[in-house]
């Protein structure tokens, strides 16, 4: 589903899989970033929405993931076996994932079991840049949901967009949520 020129939802209960949580493709010139991996269960049908977003010389460089939970993470292996493409976490929310804390990473709520992922790009402070083709993504740390949650910002398109996904909660002890860092984040 095109939202801009330059952004499309790719992934969604009415995208891929009831499952998954919402997935963005954003273009910035030659290359691209995709935010969020949605469960794995609809791999193809995510591919194959981003292939109909993108013509095939433009890669996919980046998976930025908003935070560890299954819902957003789970796919996020596949994505880079198939795009080739960095994954991108918070340094919090990295240990999760690369430990397979199903947990932590909410896998547990789908019955699935996390499948250690390795993080290729940890994001250490409350703000950091990430060049992506001709332009970058901005990615602050915003605790609260999980320890490593981010947003993620972007100007494209003569606007700035902000990917903020899960700011509204839920709000669980196994996912290690905080509420004193919630309301800060907020």
């Amino acid at each position: 589903m095109q939202i801009t020129q330059n952004l499309w939802q790719v992934a969604g209960p009415e995208l891929t899989s009831p499952e998954d949580a919402a997935a963005y493709l954003v273009r910035l010139g030659p290359a691209a970033a995709l935010i969020d991996a949605g469960c794995g269960e609809a791999i193809r049908d995510l591919l194959a929405n981003i292939g109909r977003a993108l013509p095939p010389e433009v890669p996919v460089t980046h998976l930025l993931l908003t935070h560890c939970h299954f819902d957003h993470s789970g796919g996020a292996e596949a994505v880079r076996g198939h795009l080739g493409c960095r994954i991108v976490a918070h340094q919090l929310d990295a240990a999760f994932l690369e430990a397979g804390d199903s947990a932590a990473t909410a896998a547990s709520w789908y019955g699935r079991r996390m499948t250690p992922l390795r993080i290729d790009l940890k994001i250490e402070g409350p703000q950091q840049a990430i060049p992506v083709g001709h332009g970058e993504i901005q990615a602050y740390h915003c605790p609260g949901h999980s320890p490593g949650s981010l947003v993620f910002t972007v100007d494209i398109d003569g606007q700035k967009i902000l990917f903020g996904q899960d700011i509204h909660g839920p709000l669980h002890p196994s996912l290690r949520s905080n509420r004193t860092d919630y309301l800060r984040s907020l």
